[in-house]
């Protein structure tokens, strides 16, 4: 049988031949959605259309501010005044048994006390580091989680475990796993959106990856200054019109390919092109500032004159505003907190860059009403040792090395009960001792306080039901308001 070119065959079509064809399928999908702007139709297929949680959610929304590294705890939120008596003396054998390190040499490997003066804020008392005065006075909207531990103890493999649940890539990382479940309230934007000022972070997109998801699902990444998305802006010489006219075009090939081969990801082809038509509107307009006004600006810090610091600031900022207009899910990431030298100058620097705009997001989503359905955490993929980083090579001991026997991090809105202390570590910080939290236990219950049983929450891929929370996974019903 002779085939058909489909170029070659739909060139000939005059154009109300041509809209017939395209008004089914997925050729129907763009055409519904190009009705729909016109006010002629008013349903459109949208594979991230809103969807039903599987009971009542608490929150809608999650900013998840991801610093890259390994956030001391011992010099930010678990105050260890042991630290400073034992400086300078080796650990009991009875803490070091059976623990691993990246790169300390054990025997010969010894206490470092910690600088760091901490004050109790807010009516629950909670201790917070000089470092993070800004952070500290948002203690009662605070759940604050000292038991938290994980496997992984290098950073690319505990970087995917925190975002994906397992340890290797692959895996559909959380904002996927939101985005499927429940979509987004937004038709404009995607659903899952990163952002990452500063210097890219361990394994790039693998840490933001959609895995065997269908690609609509996974992460799309913001600029914070000049063009949003990447090669979002028509070339030169290509009206709307004619880019319309083309992406019902392609829309209509991909349909005859979909009937042949029945592969989701040519729907999802066609949904992304779909969204970037409509983002070039959109985007533009959300990361233009100039209508903010002048007191938000200062409050976030975004006209501050280092580079850094502004870029960060411009990306809190951002973030609300991405939530107030749907965006279901927003990673910020920063990377640079892998202090294994000196640990002392690297968090002043690194908490002169996150404290104020942080604290400016929580009280400007609580301000707006947006925080009790707007979950933000404050994560990181493993701890840092009370030990001091002794390697091989080092001149001198100055930093502390990675630990993923305890670490903290903290939420606040979303559902999640504030001004509350969760778990405890021993009086070095080494092992939780009260309440432990694995990562998966943190996810079951991040996707509960979105109305999603984790247990029941599964993606079916090579004749096996996923979960983001693999085999394992409790929710943490303590944290909840």
């Amino acid at each position: 049988m002779k085939s058909v070119d489909p170029l070659k065959q739909y060139r000939n079509l005059s154009r109300r031949e041509f809209l017939t064809t395209a008004a089914g399928g997925i050729g129907g999908m763009a055409l519904a959605s190009l009705l729909a702007q016109q006010g002629v139709a008013r349903e459109v297929i949208n594979p991230l259309a809103p969807k039903k949680p599987h009971f009542a959610p608490r929150a809608k929304n999650c900013i998840f501010i991801f610093l890259s590294g390994g956030t001391s705890q011992v010099d930010l939120f678990d105050p260890k005044p042991k630290l400073n008596e034992m400086a300078g003396k080796p650990l009991p054998e009875s803490l070091l048994k059976g623990l691993r390190f990246a790169f300390i040499q054990k025997d010969s490997a010894r206490v470092m006390g910690s600088p760091r003066t901490f004050k109790q804020y807010g009516q629950s008392g909670m201790h917070f580091s000089d470092l993070l005065p800004n952070i500290a006075t948002c203690a009662d909207d605070i759940l604050m989680v000292r038991s938290m531990h994980t496997e992984p103890f290098n950073h690319h493999p505990a970087t995917i475990m925190m975002n994906s649940g397992f340890s290797r890539m692959g895996r559909p990382t959380i904002g996927s796993w939101l985005t499927y479940g429940l979509g987004t309230e937004c038709s404009d934007l995607p659903g899952y959106v990163v952002l990452e000022p500063g210097p890219g972070i361990r394994g790039g997109a693998t840490n933001w990856s959609c895995g065997f998801m269908p690609s609509t699902y996974g992460a799309v990444l913001f600029n914070t200054k000049g063009e949003p998305v990447k090669n979002l802006t028509n070339p030169e010489g290509v009206s709307p019109e004619m880019q319309r006219l083309s992406l019902d075009t392609i829309a209509q090939l991909n349909e005859r390919r979909f009937k042949h081969i029945k592969d989701s990801e040519i729907q999802s082809r066609v949904a992304s092109y779909e969204l970037a038509f409509r983002m070039q509107k959109a985007a533009p307009e959300l990361i233009e500032l100039s209508h903010e006004k002048t007191e938000t600006i200062e409050a976030y810090g975004v006209n501050r004159k280092d580079d850094m610091q502004k870029r960060f600031s411009t990306s809190c900022l951002l973030a609300r505003r991405m939530v107030e207009r749907g965006v279901r899910f927003v990673n910020v990431y920063m990377d640079g907190w892998d202090h294994h030298g000196g640990i002392n100058d690297g968090l002043k620097g690194n908490c002169a860059v996150v404290d104020q705009p942080i604290a400016a997001l929580v009280k400007d989503l609580k301000l707006r009403g947006l925080l009790d359905s707007t979950l933000v955490v404050w994560g990181t993929e493993f701890g840092r040792t009370p030990l001091g980083d002794n390697r091989i090579g080092m001149s001198a001991v100055t930093g502390r090395d990675h630990q993923p026997t305890a670490f903290s991090l903290w939420m606040a809105g979303g559902g999640v009960k504030g001004g509350q202390i969760y778990g405890e570590t021993d009086d070095l910080g080494m092992n939780v001792v009260k309440d432990p939290v694995h990562i998966n236990d943190f996810h079951a219950t991040l996707l509960h306080l979105f109305g999603l049983n984790h247990e029941a929450l599964t993606y079916r891929f090579e004749g096996r039901d996923y979960r983001l929370t693999d085999v394992a996974g409790k929710v943490v019903r303590e944290w909840l308001a």
